[in-house]
């Protein structure tokens, strides 16, 4: 008779080698994730930034667009490839920092009109307007600058009179961590039920002016970081495109080593770059509730 205690143990054994090893046997979905993340974050930007309808592969393609015609412009004012690759690749990177900077400015100017979208909120519930009301009626008297979007849950509700959908919609159209939680927070309410719920809204509400009052000290302090990493990273370029347009620097910087020197500069300014805006710039609120 075998015994049973090493044969369950041996069981458990060789399913514990099997969940450690099963990341390496199976990597293909992990694999695709981070690319459909990608994805998911440029779609976040382009909707922050007022551009729903733009999809990522058309911001995509008009990068590229951007990118050769910006290098075929250096080339032909400009007779050196390096730089012209350079060029290209900075041309290409424009619009990405375009709709980056247009997505930031956003969700600052978000950050200071959700308090008063939470007051609203808390108003209508205490004078016995239903949820999905409430989030209506913000379509009209909700601040200027998210009333489109309640404009468009007032017309999900009203042809689908299905919350939890409208819900989804309102918060992909937004595309903000703050809405998330506040929109989490309704549909929890609505869902479980309590009597909790003006009280929770107005805790929220007075931690997200004392953060948004917080945060916008602390980047006017920093701002002057930033600044300085901008005019850091541009000045060696300008100086090279003035170098650049004599014939004899032109010939010069069209050798091997030249196209070395470009190179290299472009990656230390481009690291840099980044560390300088890394420490002047706070982090954002990840979105948690998708």
């Amino acid at each position: 008779m075998v015994p049973v205690l090493p044969v369950v143990l041996g069981g458990l054994l060789g399913a514990g080698l099997l969940l450690v090893a099963a990341p390496f046997l199976w990597p293909v979905r992990e694999r695709a994730r981070p690319r459909l993340r990608a994805l998911e974050r440029l779609r976040e930007h382009l909707t922050l930034a007022g551009l729903p309808s733009v999809t990522p592969a058309t911001f995509i393609a008009v990068t590229l667009v951007v990118g050769l015609v910006a290098g075929a412009l250096t080339l032909a004012i400009v007779p050196v490839l390096a730089l012209a690759l350079t060029a290209a690749l900075a041309a290409a990177a424009i619009p990405f920092v375009v709709v980056s900077w247009r997505s930031r400015a956003r969700r600052r100017h978000y950050r200071s009109l959700w308090p008063d979208v939470v007051d609203h909120l808390v108003s209508a519930v205490r004078s016995g307007l239903s949820l999905p009301d409430g989030l209506s009626a913000l379509a009209s008297v909700g601040p200027a600058g998210t009333r489109s979007a309640f404009a468009a849950f007032e017309r999900d509700y009203e042809a689908t009179a299905n919350f939890a959908y409208c819900l989804d919609q309102l918060k992909l159209r937004l595309a903000d961590p703050v809405a998330d939680r506040i929109l989490e927070t309704l549909r929890m309410s609505r869902e479980v039920g309590g009597t909790e719920l003006t009280s929770v809204l107005r805790g929220l509400s007075a931690y997200l002016r004392q953060e948004s009052a917080i945060r916008s000290e602390v980047e006017a302090r920093q701002s002057w970081v930033v600044n300085a990493a901008r005019l850091g990273a541009a000045a060696p370029w300008v100086v090279l495109l003035l170098l650049a347009g004599r014939p004899e620097a032109a010939a010069a910087y069209n050798t091997p080593g030249g196209a070395v020197l470009i190179v290299g500069g472009l990656a230390v300014t481009l690291v840099a770059y980044r560390i300088m805006l890394a420490i002047g710039r706070l982090p954002e609120e990840q979105r948690w509730f998708r």
